[in-house]
């Protein structure tokens, strides 16, 4: 069997595991201050990439301490000038990385006077010699000039667990150079990061084709006075010192004197014991969750820890299915998928079963349709415990079955608890509570390298541990919801709300497709008359959806004022164009031409891509876990985003009809539901007076700002400003970012506000208590109890931290609103059934539902929709719902 000795640049890997990490700097913070992100970043490399190589022998080489005085400083003065110091926050955790690396069973190495790199270059060549298949692990390219046919180089990139494999035949390929022409190409262009120069003007692909034609530096200028003269020519005999230099300066040394012997970095394993407490030191929660799994399945040696499950699914077969009857009335039920879209992707395989019957699987998902198991799937007594009940419904409803009887729904839960983790896999989410699960990604890969492996055995017993964990986890974590005040939102709110919203995206919204063709018609037309009119105002044609070649247009032919740059050039951006709209036609018609663009490609040809062949329907997914105020977000098609503010927008509503004959569109909204929960919350009589008699809120607050009559009228512009500035306070708008939305002074802006608050002074006096609890709690609440953490309300960066303050004021009231939707769904969905109409609830928008019912059944609808949504919760202020109905979702508004 082939040796193996493991080579890694310890500096290069933990500047970009400090930097993979760098937004999470003020929120990886360990109990003592320190800060963890590169730890974090890094382990998570040991993890992925070191530990299952399991090599004989290797070494994490470190710059020397010196710094700068090695041979290279000496050769060159200038060498690695300019580099800033690296920030405290990456220095305090230097010396935990080289603890972590020798827990990990890996030997620490500098020398003084050399670098990483001639460390790894030695030791490459000594383990070479020896018989040694070597592998370099780094982020640093320079070192591929090692590679040979028995030493490869892994050049990580975006952070540290993503690798590049660098081979002399992958250089060839890549660059159309040998490992040696390497330092070549270093020699003609020099390296800014080591701020030392090459040749002057002389780049990447100059030297490549430099290098082409005569292989190397002494080849190069062996025939220089044969080159024909250029301005290259005379950089290249200029510089010609300065290339030598540059060449013996990125020459990695491999012949250094070390003194440390191959028989000293043998590969020791993980030393588990140290391990704990150093983790426990770092707050490293989720691995110490992962080590107590594997300690507690048997996984653990003292070496490694070993892939492969301990627990064993039993296949079943037509001829067991009675073994399931003896499962008892609580168990764990799970369908394995292999994509996101539970619509349409195709389903892997199955397990159900608990710690104290075992657990049973299979492939064949015919099987859950056999008396015995869809007696279980069907039966509310038979307790389940469940991942994403929502895509678990829809499942089983395509095998033409009712999931019925889940309490336990982990990832509900588990978002609940911490919405802020935004993670959908129930392997991070379970080592929460010290439970390890195998990722999926090392089953099944990740990306376009996803497969389902042909074993079997494999993949049942990845799923039993799912379905293992999930009878484990649901004590503690309905532990953590009760501690957390959270229980009825999870069993009262979203619980059932996942049922409505899987019968509601099954079910999916008919499309009439010869509408949207029609729509699609007429929008190209419109689109190419004013693309010739926009090319005859330009007097040229040019491509307009390329931001270069417009920004040239406007701002250097025509001369228009450059109001704001991008690292690209000019910035061409909506908000830009419309500042200069006043100025010149042209820019309106190219705003008309992007909206219409936009119309045309994304809810046109988007919605026509969609559609199911088969019912002539789009079926959307409504992600419940994802945002961190309880609102939901539709994907697969977003249904929430159709255009409203303009009528070629709307006109795209028309395409959305109901399913059968004589039936019709019916919507039911909220008016101003979040300015009747802030009202509520803060308790300010003057505004809760506002709603209570029926008055415009936005009129109301236009003549307190402007210092109007209490009964005085209030123009269009006076009740849009007053809107703006009702929205705004909710937002936590500043007088900077108000005088941007309105186009006036700051000064204006700061006493908008500062007469607002006089008029609605519990207003403030409520944002200052909510700002004080979420630095005190650390996060904010909704009426339901929803959490929202603000890991950066205590961020030393004043941006950071000032969002924050703003999220906590907005956050009760945004996730108030989406609370009582919710709770509205449900109730209006129980009302429909108990009344056994036909109606059917299609969509949730916001503060908006849309349905579809008979024509008969729309003013029993009405009625019925409009008094549970009036009543879904008791607020200090009465809720106002509007409804309309129509032949389409146009109509129905």
């Amino acid at each position: 069997m082939t040796k193996t000795l493991l080579l890694i640049d310890g500096n290069s890997l933990a500047f970009r595991a400090f930097y993979a990490m760098y937004n999470q700097l003020d929120r990886m913070i360990s109990h003592t201050g320190l800060h963890t992100n590169a730890l974090v970043a890094f382990n998570n490399f040991l993890d992925q990439i070191v530990d299952p190589m399991q090599p004989d022998l290797a070494v994490v080489a470190w710059d020397a301490a010196s710094g700068k005085q090695t041979f290279r400083g000496d050769l060159f003065s200038g060498y690695k000038d300019g580099r800033s110091k690296a920030p405290e926050e990456f220095r305090e955790q230097f010396p935990y990385l080289r603890e972590m690396v020798a827990l990990h069973g890996l030997r620490n190495y500098e020398h003084p006077g050399l670098e990483a790199d001639d460390i790894i270059g030695t030791f490459s060549r000594l383990g070479e010699a020896a018989g040694y298949q070597v592998t370099i692990v780094t982020g640093d390219q320079d070192l591929i000039q090692l590679a040979t046919a028995n030493i490869t180089v892994n050049v990580t990139k975006k952070g540290v667990t993503e690798i590049e494999r660098f081979t002399p035949a992958y250089i060839q390929e890549k660059y159309g150079l040998t490992p040696l022409q390497i330092i070549e190409k270093k020699a003609l262009t020099g390296d800014t990061s080591d701020n030392y120069p090459g040749v002057t003007k002389v780049g990447e692909k100059t030297a490549l084709k430099l290098l082409a034609q005569y292989h190397d530096l002494d080849q190069l200028y062996a025939q220089i006075d044969e080159m024909k003269p250029s301005k290259m020519k005379e950089n290249l005999i200029n510089d010609r010192d300065a290339a030598y230099i540059a060449r013996q300066l990125a020459t990695i040394q491999t012949d250094a004197e070390l003194e440390l012997p191959l028989a000293e970095i043998e590969y020791r394993g993980i030393d588990y014991d140290q391990l704990v407490p150093f983790y426990e030191s770092l707050d490293f929660k989720q691995q110490l969750a992962k080590i107590k799994a594997l300690k507690k399945s048997g996984q653990l040696t003292s070496q490694a820890i070993l892939p492969e499950s301990v627990l064993q699914v039993v296949p079943l077969q037509a001829d067991n299915l009675r073994a399931v009857a003896m499962l008892g009335d609580e168990l764990a039920l799970h369908i394995e998928l292999a994509g996101q879209n539970y619509h349409e992707d195709e389903m892997i395989g199955f397990v159900i079963g608990n710690a104290a019957s075992g657990y049973y699987g299979s492939r064949d998902l015919s099987l859950l349709q056999t008396p015995e198991l869809k007696t279980i799937v069907e039966n509310p007594a038979i307790v389940k415990h469940v991942f994403n009940v929502k895509a678990q419904s829809v499942l089983f409803k395509r095998l033409g079955l009712i999931l019925s009887g889940v309490t336990f729904d982990f990832l509900l839960a588990a978002y609940l608890l911490d919405t802020t983790a935004n993670d959908n896999e129930l392997s991070t989410l379970a080592q929460r509570f010290d439970i390890y699960v195998q990722p999926d990604e090392d089953i099944y890969g990740k990306g376009a390298k996803f497969a389902v492996p042909d074993d079997d055995a494999l993949v049942l017993n990845h799923l039993g541990q799912k379905a293992a964990a999930l009878m484990q986890l649901a004590e503690p974590t309905f532990a953590a919801l009760t501690a957390h005040e959270q229980m009825h939102l999870y069993t009262d709110i979203e619980l059932p709300l996942a049922h409505v919203l899987a019968d509601m995206e099954y079910r999916g919204i008919k499309i009439d497709q010869a509408r949207l063709v029609e729509i699609g018609t007429d929008l190209t037309g419109r689109i190419q008359a004013i693309e010739d009119a926009i090319y005859l105002e330009a007097g040229e044609e040019f491509n307009i959806n390329s931001p270069k070649q417009l920004g040239s247009l406007l701002f250097e032919k025509m001369g228009l004022p450059v109001i704001k740059k991008t690292k690209t050039g000019y910035s061409t951006a909506v908000d830009v164009l419309e500042k200069l709209a006043p100025q010149a036609p042209i820019v309106e018609h190219i705003l008309q031409y992007r909206q219409l663009a936009k119309l045309k490609s994304t809810y046109v040809d988007g919605l026509l891509s969609v559609v199911n062949p088969k019912d002539s329907k789009v079926h959307t997914r409504f992600l419940q876990t994802l945002t961190q105020t309880g609102r939901l977000s539709s994907v697969d098609p977003n249904l929430q985003n159709i255009p409203m503010r303009s009528e070629a927008g709307r006109q795209i509503r028309t395409a959305f009809i109901p399913s059968q004959p004589d039936w019709q569109i019916f919507g039911a909204d909220y008016s101003q539901i979040e300015l009747r929960v802030l009202a509520h919350m803060t308790g300010d009589k003057n505004m809760q007076q506002a709603f209570l008699n029926g008055e415009d809120i936005h009129a109301e607050t236009a003549r307190a700002v402007f210092g109007l009559p209490s009964n005085a009228p209030v123009d269009a512009l006076q009740r849009r400003t007053a809107k703006a500035v009702n929205f705004g306070i909710v937002y936590g708008i500043s007088d900077f970012g108000l005088a941007n939305n309105l186009g006036i002074t700051r000064a204006q802006a700061k006493t908008f506000i500062t007469t607002y608050f006089q008029e609605f002074p519990k207003v403030h006096e409520w944002m200052s208590e909510i700002k004080a609890r979420a630095h005190e709690q650390g996060y904010v609440e909704t009426i339901a109890k929803r959490r929202r953490y603000l890991p950066d309300i205590h961020a030393k960066n004043f941006n950071l931290r000032s969002f924050a303050e703003r999220t906590a004021m907005n956050s009760p009231i945004q996730g108030s609103a989406a609370d009582i939707i919710k709770i509205a769904m449900i109730k209006v969905a129980n009302v429909i059934a108990e009344q056994h109409l036909q109606a059917r609830m299609l969509l949730q928008v916001h503060d908006e539902l849309i349905f579809e019912a008979p024509v008969s059944e729309i003013p029993t609808l009405t009625e019925l929709v409009t008094q549970v949504m009036d009543s879904a919760v008791a607020l200090d202020v009465p809720m106002q719902v509007e409804s309309h109905y129509g032949n389409t979702w146009y109509d129905a508004k």
